[in-house]
């Protein structure tokens, strides 16, 4: 499942993380790829102590972010990484190592930091069986898809792109369970918020939670 979340963080929050970037190195983005990934990476990536509480930041928005829990049930938040690419810069088609920091990655997101107007290219493509996918967000949105997923980054042909790049442990490892549980979690949400019956949302209350018992890998 690929889902997009608009506004996950607010103006203040990515001006935020920009201007704490802005005081921080940027290396070659090769250092952090694997053999084949390295071959097609062009970007550069911010390094240091300094970008730690930066991370922080975005992992406490994330997990505290309601439908980014509901849609990824998260165990861990790997990274982020902060990448940029300037004019004529690319990632080529790869794939994310499935361990990183000795944790399996069941998902990958992308926390866009740059207003789309601001540059052209860019785009993060997905595969799929049936074609690919172009996604472009606004400054604070992310995109969410599975780690499994052959994926690259356009060229940059004008201006600069910066984004947040990180990685989810679920407690539900099948992508397949975990749209089960966000679909019923999604229905449960609205039956509460409408005011819908108690008994028919507390049965699928005992659902929910019991198919999460049931697949959940703690």
């Amino acid at each position: 499942m690929h889902l997009a979340i608009a506004h996950i963080l607010d103006p203040t929050g990515v001006d935020r993380i920009r201007s704490a970037l802005a005081k921080v190195a940027f290396v070659d983005g090769c250092v952090t790829a694997g053999q084949l990934a390295g071959a097609v990476k062009d970007n550069t990536q911010a390094q240091g102590i300094d970008i730690e509480p930066v991370r922080e930041f975005v992992r406490d928005r994330l997990m505290a972010h309601p439908v980014f829990s509901l849609a990824t049930r998260p165990k861990a938040i790997i990274g982020p990484t902060f990448s940029h690419y300037g004019p004529g810069q690319s990632y080529g088609r790869h794939v994310d190592d499935p361990i990183m920091a000795g944790q399996r990655t069941d998902l990958a997101f992308t926390l866009f930091l740059s207003d789309p107007a601001a540059y052209e290219g860019g785009e993060l493509i997905t595969d799929s069986p049936a074609n690919e996918e172009a996604v472009k967000l606004s400054a604070g949105s992310v995109l969410i898809y599975p780690a499994t997923t052959l994926h690259r980054v356009a060229p940059v042909t004008r201006g600069e792109r910066l984004a947040a790049i990180g990685w989810i442990r679920s407690y539900v490892r099948r992508v397949d369970h975990r749209e089960i549980l966000f679909d019923l979690g999604t229905v449960l949400h609205r039956m509460i918020r409408h005011g819908n019956s108690k008994d028919d949302a507390d049965l699928l209350a005992k659902s929910v939670a019991n198919l999460t018992r049931l697949w959940c890998d703690d």
